[in-house]
């Protein structure tokens, strides 16, 4: 009696058994207090945390240089958003957080990003590591863009014109009092001004940037947009 006891409770564990260590097996659905199945809501982003913004205006002329064809070159702009990327103080960055959707209306922020391309990869590489929804996330964006002044002598440039890197960012100094030069880096590529990068706490005001490497060339060109 006790041997067929144990044959029925073998016979009713192992196939239970084979069912979870089979290799495609699913792990079995998590279950509340109140028997409810848990289910995992992918409508907000992930949010793995992180230290502070960096804000990137980048140089248009210089993009549009090699991307004649882009959306934002038909403007013949400035300084242009690239993008609001958190970053880790110890030079690492999240990225590419989750799969929640963007924005419902990308038309919505075409200011900001007349190319609905970049908008889309700016908050699936960054915007989803952000903790925000995506509207809140394109929001900041833009208040955090438009919070800096660009200095007069960029929208006035006509010709290409070189300069130090660091007389770039006091120029910017200038028009922003409320920017510190420790907030502020350059970026450049061939001695070409790229970006001009601000690093901002999580409230979107300006912090000292931990280690961001700016641009060391002694001088950098300047092309006009």
């Amino acid at each position: 009696m006790k041997q067929r006891v144990i044959a029925v409770v073998l016979a009713i564990l192992l196939p239970l058994s084979a069912c979870k260590s089979g290799p495609n097996a699913s792990p079995a659905p998590a279950v509340s207090d109140s028997s409810k199945t848990a289910v995992r809501d992918n409508s907000k982003p992930a949010f793995p945390g992180f230290d502070y913004y960096l804000l990137n205006l980048s140089w248009s002329p210089e993009f549009c240089y090699s991307h004649p064809n882009a959306a934002e070159c038909a403007a013949s702009a400035g300084f242009v958003l690239h993008g609001l990327w958190p970053q880790n103080n110890d030079g690492s960055y999240p990225e590419n957080c989750s799969i929640a959707p963007g924005p419902e209306n990308p038309g919505a922020y075409r200011d900001i990003y007349p190319d609905s391309g970049l908008l889309k990869h700016e908050w699936q590489t960054h915007g989803t590591c952000s903790g925000l929804s995506a509207d809140d996330y394109f929001t900041s964006a833009r208040h955090a863009f438009n919070s800096v002044r660009v200095p007069p002598s960029f929208l006035a440039l006509t010709s290409q014109t070189s300069m130090p890197p660091e007389e770039i960012l006091g120029l910017f100094t200038v028009s922003n009092p409320s920017i510190p030069r420790s907030s502020l880096a350059l970026t450049c590529g061939n001695n070409y001004l790229t970006a001009v990068e601000v690093c901002l706490d999580k409230g979107l005001h300006p912090i000292t940037c931990p280690g961001i490497r700016s641009c060391r060339a002694r001088v950098v060109r300047i092309p006009p947009p």
